[in-house]
């Protein structure tokens, strides 16, 4: 009569590290296609700013909520107009469109126009994502934010404000977010970069 051998505790960690890093090589490999655009991990420090002003931008949503239904409950139950409150609501929809295209390229909530991209691999949507930040996010970004620099500093020599007499001052500020804008999407951009290079160097060790 012969016994069985238990696997001893220090074996079965082995088998259960071997198994987690045969999955993470099939996922980075690309063996499990999902059609879902993937979501890149980089620095944390560039990801909370990025979380920042996400949070800024769905706040901005909030209030555009409560001064459409402000102004319109001012002019059609009171008879009464605010040009300031009607630009108000204006400069926080361009709010957060500036502030808030970095982080829907964070979660992959911007428009996406592909046929062949969703049953790629992981390793390929690497390359494709790459390359496209290498090629067109990231000098995009610095040509925006070049440009923008002389017309944003007029601005603020102006101390430009609405050309309504009742209207907003500071409008530099919302100006200014024409050079933030860049610099959000360039650090999502990085933040692209470093995911992509982390997912090409995995995949390399394991790929069969």
């Amino acid at each position: 009569m012969t016994l069985k051998q238990q696997p001893s505790v220090q074996n079965m960690s082995s088998l259960n590290r071997d198994q987690s890093i045969e999955k993470s090589a099939n996922a980075d490999t690309g063996l499990n296609k999902s059609t879902q655009p993937p979501k890149y991990q980089g620095v944390n420090l560039l990801d909370k700013i990025i979380q920042f002003s996400g949070i800024i931008a769905r706040g901005l949503s909030l209030f555009i909520v409560f001064m459409t239904a402000a102004v319109a409950i001012l002019r059609y139950g009171f008879n009464v107009t605010s040009t300031a409150w009607q630009e108000a609501v204006l400069y926080a929809h361009a709010t957060i469109i500036m502030l808030g295209c970095a982080y829907a390229l964070r979660e992959q909530a911007h428009v996406r126009v592909d046929i062949f991209y969703r049953s790629w691999p992981l390793k390929w949507k690497a390359w494709i994502d790459l390359g496209g930040c290498v090629l067109l996010l990231l000098p995009s970004c610095i040509f925006l934010h070049i440009t923008s620099i002389d017309y944003v500093s007029l601005s603020w020599k102006m101390q430009e404000r609405s050309t309504e007499a009742d209207g907003l001052t500071h409008l530099y500020l919302l100006k200014s977010l024409l050079l933030i804008a860049p610099v959000l999407l360039s650090i999502q951009g990085i933040q692209i970069l470093i995911g992509c290079i982390r997912i090409l160097r995995t995949s390399g060790k394991y790929h069969d």
